[in-house]
């Protein structure tokens, strides 16, 4: 650990301290937006509707995704959402017992491929990592986090407290892509010998379109999903989480004046060692970490919303009025009511990364024998994080009165919107979210870690060498996160997170006759037991 530790700091500091010392770090950042902006621009070109409005073309496939799963599948989103808190619980627990049911379950979770033993689970008896609510609150960490409150500021600055019903409405149909593809990441899960489950887009890719006779489009779309997961786990998940995370604990302590002001490597050493300490444990130990820290951020983070709310009783039958009234009649507002229903979608699209992929790699280490049963699980991901999360921060803002002007026009002034939002009641509260802020950071830094592995590991290999190489990069990614200008690099992060949504959404679609086989099977098992 000790050496490990030592090589990030070896590695990372000569980094900082010669791109501060000659500027180097906005120069590199210019040349790199040089080099791709085409790929940011391609994955986030907006196409014009009207003068006033433009849609992101990635928004179609997520959306008319998840309204076609929500069809397909009967409503699952809601006839399955008492079921899937029933199974966090620990409801249906003993179906995972031993027996002829257990032996045909294990046949439906792992199926044949190159070079796997087709029936791991049964031979080797391991059936996975983590339990079903460590596995919800590792996702959780990963899309519960400065979206839900940076991006619903902007959001409803934009679209008005109308955005708020739409953001709703695309949480609720996310919940059935999730299902989709947690569900298959169950199902297609390789796990090794010593129990390691290596699971996610690139295995129900590879396995699943093989077993429909298209192996090779299985192939392609599996490599290239696994280059675009690195991507985003270096940037999104780990440099913008750190560099935005930083730029509000500098603003609490004082802003120009703060003894960090300039100093964001200091921050970063410190978090890059905190990450460095869980990630080298895998899935058992960020799943340790998750399990406490999400449940803890969500808890504060709505107790702070309620008492805002509660403070302001006489208020909150208005503000459910103006967004209800806002969402199909806005006045005002930039782009009418289709302006507004774009900035919700937008959002709960941008936060919950339902149809991305990233979620289905943390749910398919879970200990289960039934593939739907975690993907059950999964549904609730959307709806915590977008229809409760979400939903909270834009009440505290339009209750608060905090929607006026023009509106923040980046993420760290959207912090500081919400965060002055909370002030106005609860005077202390800055310093809670600041600490809040560091953990949803941290908590969507090691659930990242772990996905961009997951994808490192399918392209290079899984030896321990390869494990620790990614491992030691990500932790340099956060110092230099923390320091440096990284606009492009961002953007460009941002844009691979996007991107993993194409190979992934065609996979849902070709296999989504497979996840409803699972679904039958399990509905079948609960009712007979």
């Amino acid at each position: 650990m000790k050496k490990y530790l030592l090589s990030v700091l070896a590695i990372a500091l000569p980094i900082l301290t010669f791109a501060q010392e000659l500027g180097m770090d906005e120069k590199i950042d210019q040349a790199f937006g040089n080099a791709t902006g085409w790929f940011v621009e391609f994955i986030f070109y907006q196409i014009p509707f009207t003068d006033e409005i433009s849609v992101y073309w990635v928004l179609f496939p997520l959306i008319l995704g998840a309204v076609y799963f929500t069809i397909y599948f009967n409503f699952i989103n809601f006839k399955g959402f008492f079921t899937s808190i029933n199974i966090v619980r620990g409801k249906y627990d003993h179906l995972e017992g031993q027996g002829n049911d257990a032996i045909e379950a294990s046949d439906s979770v792992h199926k044949d491929a190159e070079g796997d033993n087709p029936d791991t689970i049964r031979v080797e008896g391991h059936e996975g990592e983590v339990s079903h609510f460590q596995a919800l609150t590792a996702a959780l960490s990963a899309t519960v986090g400065l979206g839900n409150i940076a991006g619903v500021a902007i959001a409803v600055s934009i679209g008005g407290a109308g955005a708020t019903f739409w953001m709703i409405v695309a949480g609720f149909l996310g919940m059935a892509s999730k299902f989709v593809e947690c569900t298959l990441g169950v199902k297609y899960r390789d796990i090794a010998a010593d129990g390691t489950v290596y699971g996610g887009p690139m295995y129900y890719l590879t396995k699943g379109l093989k077993e429909r006779g298209m192996g090779g489009l299985g192939k392609v779309l599996a490599v290239v999903f696994a280059i675009f997961v690195i991507g985003g786990s270096f940037g999104g998940g780990n440099m913008f989480q750190v560099n935005q995370a930083f730029q509000l604990v500098e603003n609490i302590t004082g802003g120009d004046q703060s003894f960090l002001h300039n100093r964001g490597w200091m921050f970063g050493i410190v978090m890059a060692i905190l990450v460095g300490i869980v990630i080298i444990g895998g899935i058992k130990k960020i799943a340790k970490v998750t399990d406490k820290i999400v449940p803890f951020m969500v808890v504060i983070y709505v107790a702070a919303s309620l008492f805002v709310l509660i403070s302001n009783y006489d208020m909150v039958g208005d503000a459910f009025m103006q967004i209800w009234d806002g969402a199909f009649s806005p006045i005002g507002i930039a782009g009418g009511a289709i302006g507004v229903l774009i900035q919700g979608f937008r959002r709960a699209a941008f936060s919950n990364e339902a149809g991305i992929g990233s979620a289905s790699i943390a749910h398919s280490a879970v200990k289960t024998k039934y593939a739907a049963s975690e993907g059950m699980v999964a549904l609730l991901e959307p709806f915590i994080d977008t229809v409760v999360v979400c939903t909270m921060t834009a009440l505290v803002l339009i209750i608060t009165g905090s929607l006026t002007g023009s509106g923040p026009s980046s993420d760290a002034e959207a912090i500081l919107m919400t965060s002055g939002a909370f002030e106005s009641v609860i005077s202390w509260f800055p310093y809670v979210l600041t600490i809040a802020v560091v953990l949803f950071a941290f908590s969507t830094m090691i659930s990242w870690s772990y996905y961009g592995f997951q994808g490192w590991a399918y392209l290079f290999g899984r030896s321990k060498k390869m494990e620790y190489a990614y491992k030691l990069l990500f932790c340099i990614f956060v110092v230099i996160g923390s320091a440096a200008s990284l606009g492009s690099v961002i953007g460009f992060s941002d844009a691979m997170i996007f991107a993993m949504m194409i190979p992934n959404m065609i996979g849902l679609v070709l296999l989504a006759p497979k996840v409803k086989e699972e679904l039958k099977k399990y509905m079948e098992a609960i009712k007979k037991k």
